[in-house]
């Protein structure tokens, strides 16, 4: 798939979210918005999946995780243009009795869906356990996770970053959203990172950076993360990013990480993101 094919569906899945945030009336459109560039080249460009023939047990294809759950609308969007499920589903977002929940849960049977995140920091943590059970079965795909910033002040995410680079899992990729915004406030003011690229060094994973809202640098950076799995380390990507990417008045306000927009709002941004696939 070319750069300017992804362009299109990473800027529908954009306008998918606003739309079904809107809709529901509560969500969180910041880091969705934020993410939806390298969710889409994950999925459209790099992951070996069967949309068609979903499996729970992963075996025989690569493996996604969202910990960051709350992010959900745009990993919906990009599942359900990928083939998962319909895209008109994307319409009961966070309705009563919907299969799309407002963190994603594999109680609904929801295709693409293995397990129930967005309580953060535990999603690295299934994600080893995951690619250690691939090695046993001498699966030969990759497992990824999509971590948020602010999810790193959580403990159990240092504890999974140890274990992984002391028992070598290098058929792992993770990635950090690195927006600099959580829900209360800047990062470094709420409970500092610190130097996240010398920290990972540290813990004997792989780093590399990329701009997450450059897809032509996702897709290079990308590249050179598969390659350097089953070298011995696990891979960490530092994504930087910005909140509300798409929607100018959402840009690097984290009001906007669980804040749904209202009806003005929601029009405002839609005239940014005009359609480049059919709505649902």
């Amino acid at each position: 798939m070319t750069i300017d094919e992804l362009k299109k569906i990473s800027q529908q899945v954009r306008r998918d979210v606003i739309r079904m945030i809107s809709n529901a009336g509560s969500g969180h459109p910041g880091g969705s918005l934020g993410c939806a560039d390298f969710l889409t080249t994950l999925y459209f460009k790099f992951m070996r999946i069967k949309p068609e023939n979903f499996k729970m047990d992963g075996y025989g294809e690569d493996v996604f995780i969202l910990s960051n759950g709350h992010i959900s609308a745009a990993w919906y969007s990009v599942l359900a243009r990928r083939g998962y499920f319909s895209i008109k589903e994307l319409s009961t977002f966070r309705k009563i009795n919907s299969r799309l929940q407002g963190h994603p849960s594999p109680s609904e049977n929801l295709p693409g869906v293995r397990i129930a995140t967005g309580s953060l920091g535990q999603g690295l943590s299934v994600a080893i356990g995951i690619a250690l059970a691939k090695k046993l079965k001498k699966d030969p795909y990759l497992t990824y996770v999509l971590l948020g910033d602010g999810e790193l002040q959580e403990g159990q995410i240092w504890e999974a970053l140890m274990f992984a680079g002391a028992k070598k899992v290098d058929n792992l990729i993770a990635i950090v959203d690195y927006n600099g915004l959580q829900i209360d406030g800047k990062t470094d003011e709420v409970c500092s990172l610190g130097d996240l690229h010398a920290k990972f060094i540290a813990f004997d994973w792989y780093v590399l950076q990329m701009n997450g809202n450059d897809i032509e640098d996702i897709v290079k950076t990308m590249n050179v993360a598969i390659e350097n799995t089953g070298k011995g380390k696990p891979v960490i990507i530092i994504m930087k990013t910005i909140m509300g990417y798409g929607v100018d008045f959402m840009m690097n306000n984290h009001k906007w990480h669980g804040t749904p927009p209202n009806l003005e709002e929601t029009q405002r941004a839609l005239q940014q993101l005009p359609s480049t696939l059919e709505d649902f």
